[in-house]
């Protein structure tokens, strides 16, 4: 698998959690999307979803569970980052 240029960055309290991948192209984006319709699935509540740009032509998407008490988010952001061969969470 060659290496990912994706760029995840997690956060989470109590029962907050939000997983953030940056990408820049079209490729990448297709990646993401396809990752998250699978593995969002794992987890019994839905996830907000939104994506937006940030600076030198990269994108973000990201994944937010609220009141996640059993802490099933966890789970879905686990495997995304699985599934797209990211390495590090920043």
């Amino acid at each position: 698998m060659p290496v990912c240029s994706i760029f995840a960055d997690h956060k989470s309290e109590e029962r907050y959690s939000k997983l953030s991948l940056a990408y820049s192209t079209e490729e990448e984006h297709r990646m993401i999307e396809e990752a998250i319709q699978a593995c969002t699935p794992l987890c019994s509540i839905a996830p907000n979803i939104y994506s937006g740009d940030i600076t030198e032509g990269k994108k973000m998407i990201t994944i937010e569970y609220h009141d996640d008490c059993d802490r099933e988010g966890g789970k879905v952001f686990e495997e995304i980052i699985k599934q797209l061969g990211i390495s590090e969470c920043h």
